[in-house]
């Protein structure tokens, strides 16, 4: 995951989408987000739950440990195959988040000019918002964010046709695993269970080129996701 993505709808549409017994508390709005090119570093709209209730807190897309601060950027993914044994994401393994999205992008080196690298769009292909499972450490409720304060998404190996466009892609979990995955009285067994085995399968997915201006985070606007090549997807 090359490190973009649209979160374009508003959050009453994700929390529809999510179906979630829990309430949502105060922290988001009705308006549609209107974010078409979400960059590492910035502030995103992510999804926790505490004390049984969601909650939307707006954090950084990164994270480091305060030993890791200042040796490196910090990472905006985590690898599923070391997120949960791994001692660099120790501390919020436990503390597990969503990003609702409506589709990431990836970037493919051209063959005849390496210089040149071709944006594409990867969505679900029945439309609906998608929700990336992720790890953070997030602000207390009511309370501002801190310079700790931050998360990152977990990817998981590219399966079949969707390594044409890249070697890995965010875990998204339908949402009744996206409930799960958010639930209180979910172990942390359970929860590695669902990102090893219960993502939403490539089939499901499907992409197509974009417009180059992507690249560019400056750039934000409905016109970044709109197909300048074929959609391609999985035969399941």
């Amino acid at each position: 995951m090359c490190g973009r993505f649209a979160q374009y709808r508003s959050m009453r549409d994700y929390l529809r989408e999510l179906d979630s017994e829990q309430d949502a508390m105060s922290g988001w709005e009705a308006e549609p987000i209107q974010r078409y090119n979400v960059a590492p570093s910035t502030q995103v709209q992510v999804l926790h739950s505490t004390g049984g209730h969601l909650v939307v807190a707006e954090v950084r897309w990164g994270w480091a440990p305060n030993w890791a601060r200042g040796k490196m950027p910090p990472p905006i993914n985590a690898l599923l195959e070391k997120v949960a044994t791994g001692k660099f994401f120790k501390q919020i393994w436990p503390h597990r988040a969503l990003v609702a999205a409506d589709g990431w992008f990836e970037w493919v080196q051209d063959e005849d000019n390496p210089r040149i690298k071709q944006p594409y769009y990867i969505r679900l292909r029945s439309g609906a918002p998608l929700f990336f499972a992720a790890i953070s450490q997030m602000p207390d409720a009511g309370e501002d964010t801190s310079d700790g304060d931050g998360f990152v998404i977990i990817t998981a190996d590219a399966e079949g046709g969707m390594v044409e466009v890249h070697d890995r892609r965010p875990v998204v979990l339908s949402p009744d695993l996206a409930r799960e995955w958010l639930a209180p009285d979910t172990t942390p067994h359970l929860a590695e269970q669902i990102l090893l085995h219960q993502g939403t399968a490539s089939w499901e997915f499907e992409w197509f080129s974009v417009d180059r201006a992507v690249g560019n985070v400056r750039n934000n606007g409905p016109e970044l996701i709109h197909a300048t090549g074929p959609f391609h997807h999985i035969i399941e």
